[in-house]
């Protein structure tokens, strides 16, 4: 009896103390599984903030998309089978991929199974899931009706492929452009909320207990998607018609360093192209637009005049156990901006030789100081090292100086070229390309990002004997076919055969360029065009395919007057019909017609893209109303510009086929005629 009491009264000893060390030691951690159960944190998702152009244009944004699921196992029967008919009347009527009465029967079918998790959709619109929310049974909500909705955003791009990769993409999985660059800024921050578990299997928030998300601020560029649009036509019109491998086109604003445009188009495995690879940013052998570099080192050092002679020797010149040839061959003494501008390699790769061979080092620190074996720092991910090779490094040879100085055996960017080329365009002073003017925080504006000068390249004398040169190059060199009668321009092309990547030179893949600015009396903007060509193209010179794509986009960036320049007053009527007659056109360009005779226009914002026609009453007041065009009607397009043009009989089902540059001066259906889908039209330009 005493041995068992004593046992009994020591279990019971144990029993407290185990449970004075559970309730002290166990005890907090127990509590917070407990509560665990029954309270939790729910996280409150921060809007990711916009993108936008500095006129306000929408480049991204964030909308919501929902996935409905349906717990069928807390609908009451009778409310059930009241409801099920014109729930599945309503369900298919919403989504139309099946008829109603399919619908009830998987309806029906979850419902005696007790499925708890039925999915009724997944990606769906804000409109579909309000709708949703309003059908029988389900607008009793979740604890009634069964109705679980779950929202995530979705990022989306309204212009699609205009500036695509600039602006990048976002997704759990891959981030890239300046959605990566600026993400600090625009996902903002998370709050978040206690929720309390209560009977029905439902978790209600707590009051008091929510911690609001602090949206994301808004990003706004630099980019100008009028002048990026036409940038992507002209570029995708080059690479189509020659099946060229990718191409790229940036527009650059000659006092600040923005990036007006940036371009990236890479050919497909379906032969499309896509913006898939951001190519301005990637360095390759630059060609002939590197002649620049070369030219600017020899006036820097004092060693030459634009005006002095160079023998190009027939355009072949031995260097060591190499020849350096011309593309054309026959040119001998002439002026250096002769040379220059008729892209003579001998010649420039003589007189890198002739000032340069003894002292390498010299030269190349001249690419040093303009910043070229770097980064350029703009603000996007993604941008490669550059190459230089220098004196004494295992990569110098004999040869090198000489093929350096025709842009071969160094590796830049075409952002690389576009920022040198701006800098003679801005009196010798280099700007920082850059992407964003701004970030906005509820509309007001927190961090403002001004332009920044890197370098100065050279005395106000140097600088114009360089714009000499260029000027040289579009009136009498290797661009003249590309001079317009309404405004100066200047540049230079560029033809470089491409060895990278596993293609070798014998391949026959080359690399064609062309970059100047406009005007060429007091620049505006500078513009930069490199397209890659496929093997053995029949096309692949800097003036055949890269110099065109130049002159569309500066065509279009004079015509809209962004550079505040005017043409000589006697241009229309040189080169004109003498006879204008009134054409459908934009809201925009009568907006900038009217203001220029000092007159209101009372277009209405939302139409500044859309076609329009400009009538007048009695009493002279213009009125400005959308054209009406006739679906399943061949318009008259005769007159428009080829963006519109095509716009409008492409929405028509027609498919066109464009000849020569322009507007459009004849069309091959007579307007009036009945379309049939399908239809191929000839647009001839004037």
């Amino acid at each position: 009896m005493y041995i068992a009491f004593t046992c009994i009264c020591l279990f019971g000893v144990a029993i407290m103390i185990k449970a004075t060390l559970i309730q002290v030691r166990e005890g907090p951690r127990l509590r917070e599984m407990a509560k665990e159960l029954h309270t939790r944190f729910d996280t409150l998702l921060a809007e990711r903030g916009n993108i936008y152009t500095e006129d306000g244009t929408l480049l991204s944004s964030s909308i919501p998309e929902f996935e409905v699921h349906i717990d069928f196992s807390v609908i009451d029967s009778s409310l059930f089978a009241k409801n099920i008919d014109s729930l599945s009347l309503c369900v298919s009527r919403l989504f139309g991929d099946q008829s109603a009465e399919q619908y009830k029967e998987e309806f029906i079918q979850a419902y005696n199974e007790n499925n708890q998790y039925y999915l009724l959709g997944r990606k769906l619109k804000y409109s579909q899931y309000e709708a949703l929310r309003s059908f029988p049974v389900f607008n009793k909500g979740k604890g009634l009706g069964g109705f679980i909705a779950d929202s995530r955003e979705k990022r989306i791009t309204p212009y699609n492929i205009l500036g695509y990769r600039t602006i990048g993409v976002f997704r759990d999985s891959n981030i890239s452009g300046l959605e990566a660059a600026y993400n600090d800024d625009l996902e903002g921050e998370n709050g978040r909320r206690v929720v309390q578990k209560s009977s029905g299997n439902l978790w209600i928030p707590v009051d008091g207990s929510e911690v609001d998300p602090k949206n994301g601020r808004d990003i706004v560029t630099t980019l100008d998607i009028n002048v990026q649009d036409v940038a992507e036509h002209a570029l995708m019109s080059i690479l189509e018609k020659y099946k060229c491998q990718y191409g790229t086109c940036i527009v650059m604003e000659v006092k600040t360093g923005k990036i007006r445009t940036l371009v990236n188009l890479g050919r497909q495995p379906d032969s499309t192209y896509w913006e898939d690879f951001n190519y301005a940013m990637i360095p390759t052998e630059p060609g002939s637009t590197f002649k620049v570099v070369t030219l600017l080192s020899l006036l820097n050092d004092k060693y030459i005049n634009v005006d002095n002679t160079v023998d190009a020797e027939g355009g072949a010149i031995r260097f060591g156990n190499r020849v350096m040839k011309d593309s054309h061959l026959g040119l001998h003494l002439m002026p250096i901006w002769k040379a220059y501008a008729e892209s003579s390699n001998a010649a420039m790769a003589k007189l890198a030789w002739t000032y340069y061979k003894d002292q390498p080092a010299k030269y190349v620190n001249h690419l040093v100081q303009l910043h070229l074996d770097r980064p350029t720092g703009i603000d996007l991910p993604g941008e490669r090292n550059t190459v230089v090779v220098k004196p004494g490094s295992p990569s110098w040879g004999s040869t090198t100086l000489p093929w350096m100085a025709t842009g071969y055996g160094v590796l830049i960017s075409p952002l690389h070229t576009c920022m040198v080329y701006n800098a003679v365009a801005n009196n010798g002073n280099m700007m920082k390309p850059y992407l964003v003017s701004s970030i906005k925080e509820y509309g007001k504006e927190v961090q403002k990002f001004e332009p920044t000068t890197i370098e100065q390249i050279g005395t106000p004398d140097v600088v114009a004997q360089l714009q000499k040169c260029m000027r040289a190059v579009v009136t009498e060199g290797t661009a003249k076919g590309i001079e317009s009668p309404f405004y100066t321009m200047a540049g230079k092309t560029g033809t470089a055969q491409v060895a990278d990547k596993g293609i070798r030179y014998t391949d026959g893949v080359y690399q064609g360029s062309f970059v100047g600015f406009i005007p060429a009396e007091n620049p505006k903007y500078t513009i930069c065009v490199v397209i890659r060509t496929k093997p053995h193209s029949a096309a692949y010179y800097g003036g055949a395919i890269a110099a065109p794509v130049f002159r569309m986009v500066a065509d279009k960036i004079f015509s809209e007057n962004m550079g505040a320049w005017s043409a000589p007053l006697d241009s229309l009527a040189r080169n004109g019909t003498g006879i204008m007659p009134a054409k459908a056109a934009t809201a925009r360009s009568y907006d900038v017609m009217l203001s220029a005779i000092g007159k209101h226009s009372p277009a209405h914002p939302d139409y500044m893209n859309t076609l329009m026609k400009m009538t007048t009453d009695s009493n002279r007041h213009v009125t400005i109303q959308p054209e009406k065009i006739y679906r399943n009607i061949v318009p008259d397009v005769t007159g428009m510009g080829l963006k519109d043009a095509v716009y409008l009989l492409e929405n028509n089902g027609l498919n066109v086929e464009v000849q020569g540059k322009g507007r459009v001066k004849v069309q091959s259906i007579t307007p009036g005629t009945k379309i049939t889908k399908g239809q191929n039209i000839t647009l001839q330009l004037s």
